[in-house]
């Protein structure tokens, strides 16, 4: 087994468990979409991705002003087995929700809350 004890502890938040559990199903998100479907603000969805791309099961692409989130290619298959069957359905389906909403709308709603 090659799991190791910080990626247990990166994974020990409901949040990022979330977090990987939907990047299982949906292989690119933004850190936006991830906010939105969360329901917590965009500095704690932050250090959230910063925890598990630090346990190295998060991967980060920036793509213009775009940040990409995947898992890593060496992300461990015995704890991808272990977890991917985890996302309930009311889960699934608050994500499927934020998912057909246009990224750029998220942010600019995120940003202005009040508009």
């Amino acid at each position: 087994m090659n799991i190791k004890l910080a990626q247990l502890k990166a994974l020990s938040d409901g949040n990022r468990l979330k977090m990987v559990l939907a990047l299982f199903h949906h292989p690119d998100l933004c850190a936006c979409q991830i906010t939105e479907w969360l329901g917590v603000t965009g500095a704690t969805v932050s250090r959230h991705l910063q925890q598990l791309q630090h346990a190295g099961l998060v991967h980060a692409e920036k793509e213009g002003r775009w940040v990409h989130f995947s898992l890593t290619e060496d992300f461990p298959p015995e704890l991808r087995a272990w977890l991917e069957p985890g996302l309930d359905g009311a889960d699934r389906k608050r994500l499927s929700d934020v998912l057909v909403q246009n990224p750029s709308d998220l942010c600019r709603k995120q940003r202005n809350p009040t508009h």
